[in-house]
């Protein structure tokens, strides 16, 4: 009896220890602002296939944004899901047009599964989002980048919880940027509802997602 009573306090201090150090990570400020202390290895999560709208889908509007970053942003890895056919000839048609301004410009692409497909039923979405975390933790902690930049596909969730796991065991902080998708009028995506917490910038591109969301950066429309 003891000792039942002596292991369920040892797991009781490691889930509290574990909620203490998340608090942390979560909570502490960023020590520098990206692109203002050198290179930039930035992991770019993105996705054609779980929301579209008249301007096109995930990839579209994350190359759009990777269009305004400087050439600090180096090295670029970018991750899609496994079952994406059209994110990567977009993605190396873009890398194409920046290596005319930008002769050492470094790129990767990398894929996981999805954790989630278009309609699939909740319960199976926790099996194969738990499946891509399984892939997403060794590719991230290999990769080791400075920052997660996403804007809402599936697969961004287990990355970015794989880079909060970084700072958590005091490997390295991980900052996650989310740009919300610009469909996105009135109310957050899944992802953009599970990653508000974690992120340490927070973009949204109408007020009256700024207004319901305080921690949210408002810059008008982004992409």
């Amino acid at each position: 009896m003891a000792f039942l009573e002596g292991v369920v306090f040892a797991v009781l201090l490691i889930c509290l220890l574990f909620i203490i150090r998340l608090y942390i990570v979560v909570k502490s400020e960023p020590k520098y602002k990206p692109g203002t202390k050198g290179p930039i290895a930035v992991l770019v999560v993105a996705g054609s296939v779980c929301l579209v709208c008249s301007l096109g889908g995930h990839t579209t509007e994350i190359l759009r944004l990777m269009e305004s970053l400087s050439a600090a942003y180096a090295p670029r890895h970018y991750v899609i899901a496994d079952t994406d056919k059209m994110s990567e000839e977009k993605i190396c048609t873009f890398e194409s047009s920046k290596q005319h301004s930008d002769s050492e410009s470094q790129f990767t692409i990398c894929r996981i599964p999805r954790s989630r497909e278009v309609h699939q039923s909740w319960s199976s979405s926790v099996v194969s989002t738990l499946n891509a975390l399984w892939y997403s933790l060794p590719l991230v902690f290999r990769l080791r980048p400075d920052m997660v930049l996403c804007n809402g596909p599936g697969t961004c969730v287990p990355l970015c919880v794989a880079g909060l796991l970084l700072g958590i065991l005091g490997m390295k902080k991980v900052l996650i940027v989310y740009v919300e998708s610009i469909c996105r009028v009135h109310s957050l995506s899944l992802s953009g509802k599970i990653l508000y917490p974690i992120s340490d910038y927070f973009f949204v591109q109408w007020s009256s997602l700024r207004d319901k969301y305080p921690k949210s950066i408002f810059l008008g429309r982004i992409v």
